[in-house]
């Protein structure tokens, strides 16, 4: 039996495609201008390069008429198209850092997709246009991936009910996607904004100021300094990038909701307060670990446990001390958090607070049948709002998918010889 499906419309695709190119080309303009200001005049060339043929390309492609009337799997495909075309485009410029075309492009990807991992083995001989420039492409690729998965939960009956989206946007993917690209950038900036000036009055330099909280924000971590937080030499500046990593792994729309109808609507919101629940547990865990199975003292192993597991569950990977350091014990509480991740239309990556609520919410309602009659009527509910069959099936593939695909990632490297805990 054959499945019907909506086909992808290839005018559709290079329409809304030529209009995120021009929104591209807006964003290098801040790289661009770093370059100038500290006269790395050979990276303005090919930005400028960059820039232009990206806008030309964009503007093409916008010009072409088509239907407003997007489908899911429409911009299913966009999204993965841009995600795939900014770090190709953006190679070219990193590449004037000496980095090979694959180096840059790994690079680059990493920096789009906020994952944080790296080629660099060390950063201390790197330009300051550089390390902008990866930074500027993690805070853009943070927004990007906030705007573009909120923008696929604007159907009533799916998730967005947990973050009231589809009461806040247009019923629609297109008319949604420009009212939630307005509201998170300005709450986005607010909170970039934020973390940079508390950063500059415990006496940090702009320009690394800067460099932190855009990578903190767009929970990505790439640090300015090889030794990640240690960097900052100072404690307070190492609690204010972690406490922006976490505001960034709470759902933006959530600070759109404590300005229109109070803090208290949010704060008993089941997904928030899972999320701080969770952060509280793992913070204990990782300081007892600390303290006695890698034997650091308890003011210690409470700063490191801390920094490190709040940092761990924003997905940040951000690190105050070697986690070549820690035993075994601890590098698994951390990788248990990253797998948690943050809450749902925030830039934290992992499985997402909502989606094991929704699981655990399942599990519970089996329970209750087990010891119920045969005529209740029982309902899977979260925050006073009946599940839809839908929601709960994508939540439970996603939970039984997430942990199959690391598994089968990681037998390769333990294959080739790497530390069970290190592959």
């Amino acid at each position: 039996m054959r499945v019907l499906q909506y086909a992808v419309r290839l005018s559709i695709i290079l329409k809304y495609f030529g209009q995120l190119c021009m929104a591209l080309a807006a964003l290098t303009l801040v790289p661009l201008a770093v370059s100038l200001l500290f006269g790395d005049f050979s990276v303005s060339i090919r930005y400028s390069i960059v820039i232009s043929c990206i806008f030309v390309l964009g503007f093409c492609c916008s010009r072409l008429k088509t239907s407003r009337n997007m489908q899911n799997n429409e911009a299913m495909v966009i999204t993965t198209v841009i995600f795939l075309f900014s770090p190709l485009v953006m190679t070219y410029p990193v590449m004037t850092s000496g980095m090979a075309f694959s180096d840059a492009l790994f690079e680059t990807i990493s920096a789009v997709t906020t994952t944080g991992l790296s080629t660099v083995t060390t950063l201390a001989d790197q330009t300051p246009t550089f390390l902008f420039a990866r930074a500027w492409m993690q805070w853009v690729g943070g927004l990007g991936i906030v705007v573009l998965s909120m923008a696929l939960l604007i159907q009533p009956g799916l998730t967005a009910k947990r973050l009231d989206i589809s009461d806040s946007f247009d019923d629609d993917i297109v008319g949604g996607t420009h009212a939630i690209a307005k509201r998170t950038l300005i709450i986005y900036s607010s909170l970039t904004l934020s973390g940079i000036v508390l950063l500059l009055m415990l006496g940090v330099d702009w320009f690394t100021s800067v460099l932190y909280i855009l990578a903190a924000i767009s929970t990505g971590g790439f640090s300015p300094h090889d030794s990640s937080l240690q960097g900052l030499q100072s404690g307070y500046a190492e609690g204010v990038v972690i406490a922006i990593s976490m505001a960034g792994a709470i759902s933006l729309i959530a600070y759109y909701h404590i300005y229109h109808k109070g803090w208290r609507n949010v704060v008993c919101d089941r997904q928030i307060q899972a999320f701080f629940t969770t952060a509280v547990i793992v913070t204990v865990v990782l300081t007892v670990l600390l303290l006695y199975q890698d034997g650091l003292k308890g003011t210690d192993a409470l700063r490191h446990g801390t920094l490190n597991g709040l940092s761990a569950l924003s997905t940040a990977g951000f690190s105050s001390m070697k986690i070549s350091e820690m035993g075994d014990g601890s590098k698994l509480t951390l990788i248990v958090a990253m797998a948690v991740g943050g809450c749902a239309g925030s830039t934290a990556g992992g499985i997402k607070i909502i989606r094991l609520l929704i699981v655990f919410r399942l599990l519970y309602l089996i329970i209750q049948r087990a010891g119920a009659p045969s005529q209740a009527v029982l309902e899977a509910r979260l925050n006073d709002k009946k599940l839809e069959a839908n929601e709960i099936f994508n939540a439970v593939s996603l939970v039984v998918l997430f942990p199959c695909i690391i598994v089968v990632s990681w037998l390769p490297f333990l294959v080739m010889g790497y530390e069970f805990l290190l592959g």
